[in-house]
């Protein structure tokens, strides 16, 4: 089938790349002339892991084009996804103002049936705006489908390809047929759809990734408590991970959820309760807990060192996550503000997320080369990401290295006796304290 995209975020770029490896022909479509033109020559924007092979073998086997002009990729295609961003506005809204602009010129610019399939997310009723604002600015038949995404960052093309579900709200039975051919492959290969209506698919969204969120706030609520009465929160989610009705998965503690997706669709979900009259008060909680947490590791630095001014603190790992370059909500700049308003001096390693970073942050802190530069002469090591290459390290280039043997894990990366055995202080989340 033809198909365009509208938009070259992660979630744009991953959907029209993995539809093109179905053997769709995709034309994606974005507004930044400058990312367009990269694209065109066989660049990847982004960081996501086997992106860019799908990526190049798709333009190679002329089945993945780029443009601007969204007048030209609608000449050659009649089902238009919208992958659009929905910012958090400041008061928790999804701002839908994009997608909305986008519906108004494809209202425009129709000239058969065409098929809008709507991979933003959005709140519940977006699909009946878009459709009222195409419906005003023409006769041409068309219909609005709702197939939210659910892609994590860092899995986001297996997850497409793999897929557990995939949902699709719709109205009509054409539109169902259609969704029902893009998705053929895998459909065949397994991966179950499941039909619904338009609002119960927008909704399926936020419920997903509120549920997600609340269970990842809960667990650290446990692990706090679990420091509090001497318990072991290891011990604790193996315990709960093996009862089927709550599964393993979300269950690790840390400093905190962050990312494009959870902070702002727990965020627009409480406040599309309450422009209806709901209050989501376990939503509120979550949101509340998880601000917090994103910085429970600094009081314990500052127990441990005393006063932070001009103390040198060593950040491994800037990335809301491992294996993406995404900063968005990332507990990284929560604690690297925090840190810097008490005077201490930063020296960051993250081998992929720091041109992120130093677009937000510039030269207020140091960046490293590599993770033994990054502790040269720290006080103290702060882990934030899970990076693969730091759950191994030589502990004795750190012994040599660092002023104080001091560590404050955030993910939990470490087995505690080893630790004891170096003789470090060493601060994790919802485990026993090793005091040298």
């Amino acid at each position: 089938m033809n198909i365009t995209i509208v938009g070259t975020g992660y979630v744009g770029l991953v959907s029209g790349t993995c539809l093109a490896d179905l053997g769709h022909s995709v034309h994606c479509v974005d507004i930044n002339e400058e990312k367009v033109t990269l694209m065109k020559n066989g660049q990847v924007p982004i960081y996501e892991p086997q992106l860019e092979e799908v990526f190049l073998r798709n333009i190679k086997g002329g089945r993945l084009f780029f443009t601007t002009d969204l007048s030209e990729a609608m000449r050659v295609s009649n089902v238009i996804f919208l992958a659009l961003p929905t910012p958090p506005g400041e008061d928790g809204s999804a701002d839908l103002s994009y997608v909305l602009e986008v519906a108004g010129q494809i209202g425009d610019l129709m000239t058969e049936y065409t098929l809008i399939v709507n991979k933003s997310t959005v709140p519940v009723g977006t699909s009946e705006k878009v459709y009222n604002l195409i419906k005003s600015k023409t006769q041409i038949p068309f219909d609005v489908v709702s197939n939210p995404e659910f892609l994590r960052e860092g899995y986001a093309v297996e997850d497409f390809m793999n897929p557990e579900r995939v949902i699709v709200g719709a109205s009509s039975q054409k539109a169902f047929e259609i969704m029902d051919k893009i998705y053929l492959s895998l459909t065949n290969a397994g991966a179950k759809m499941i039909k619904m209506d338009e609002k119960s698919s927008e909704l399926t969204k936020y419920a997903s990734n509120s549920f997600l969120a609340t269970k990842i706030t809960f667990m650290n609520e446990i692990a706090n408590y679990c420091e509090k009465v001497g318990a072991d929160v290891d011990k604790v989610r193996l315990g709960m991970g093996s009862d089927q009705r709550i599964g393993n998965r979300f269950l690790f503690p840390g400093v905190g959820y962050g990312g494009s997706c959870f902070p702002k669709d727990v965020k627009a979900l409480i406040k599309s309760g309450k422009e209806v009259g709901y209050t989501f008060e376990i939503l509120e909680s979550v949101e509340e807990v998880n601000q917090r947490q994103k910085t429970i590791l600094v009081p314990e630095v500052e127990k441990y060192l005393g006063n932070l001014k001009n103390k040198q603190i060593a950040i491994w790992g800037l990335a809301f996550k491992e294996n993406t370059d995404d900063i968005r909500e990332a507990s990284s700049l929560e604690i690297i503000e925090m840190l810097l308003n008490k005077g201490a001096k930063i020296r960051a390693y993250d081998s992929i997320a720091v041109k992120n970073v130093k677009k937000i942050l510039g030269n207020k802190i140091e960046y490293a080369i590599n993770m033994y530069e990054c502790i040269e002469g720290a006080d103290a090591l702060i882990i934030v990401t899970e990076w693969g290459e730091f759950r191994n390290p030589h502990f004795d280039i750190l012994e040599k290295k660092m002023n104080n043997k001091a560590i404050f894990d955030g993910r939990n990366l470490y087995n505690l006796d080893e630790l004891q055995i170096h003789g470090f202080y060493y601060k994790s989340i919802g485990r026993k304290l090793i005091n040298g």
